[in-house]
């Protein structure tokens, strides 16, 4: 099959290949329901070692750079209470965490998770963490842009390997909200 964005030399349908995703993103698309079908979730294979942007959209394909989205995990504190949370945006953006995270979320404080805390809660490694497959109470905050995109290049929940899933299947994740100005 050929990747719908990129140059990759192995692209399969992310539910015939299970077995290279960490078990929350491989139980994630086991049980997928929404509009778009679990099978236009396609994964590639890609080398850890180029997972740098730079690095990586000069091999895979320059283009991926506007339609590449990181996850990130972040903390919001309200009275000794802490909720964790993940935002989706464009990789060529940053999170507005004091802004935009902090007043969705109903912190006094926002920021960014420590690795361990994302790593161990999520059950994905650092550098691969997406939102398929994520704890079913945590909010998955959206970039409207991201959602706009036809196709998103996100992680696959390993180094190794990455996602591309089509950009309105994020608004359809459990607990999804979209926002304008997530990424800034």
């Amino acid at each position: 099959m050929r990747a719908p964005i990129g140059d990759f030399d192995h692209a399969t349908p992310a539910p015939d290949c299970l077995d290279e995703l960490t078990a929350p993103v491989a139980d994630a698309v086991r049980h997928w329901s929404g509009s778009v079908p679990a099978e236009r979730i396609v994964y590639v294979d890609t080398e850890p070692d180029r997972a740098d942007t730079t690095t990586f959209v000069e091999h895979y394909g320059k283009e991926l750079l506007d339609q590449s989205a990181n996850c990130v995990v972040v903390t919001g504190k309200r009275g000794g209470e802490a909720t964790l949370a993940a935002c989706v945006v464009l990789s060529a953006t940053r999170v507005d965490v004091n802004g935009v995270v902090r007043r969705q979320l109903g912190a006094r404080k926002a920021s960014f998770a420590p690795m361990d805390v994302a790593t161990g809660e999520t059950g994905m490694e650092y550098g691969g963490i997406t939102p398929i497959g994520l704890p079913d109470s945590w909010p998955v905050l959206v970039d409207s842009r991201v959602v706009d995109l036809p196709y998103v290049l996100v992680g696959s929940g390993r180094r190794r390997g990455k996602l591309l899933v089509p950009g309105k299947a994020f608004a359809e994740l459990p607990h999804a909200v979209v926002l304008e100005g997530l990424g800034v």
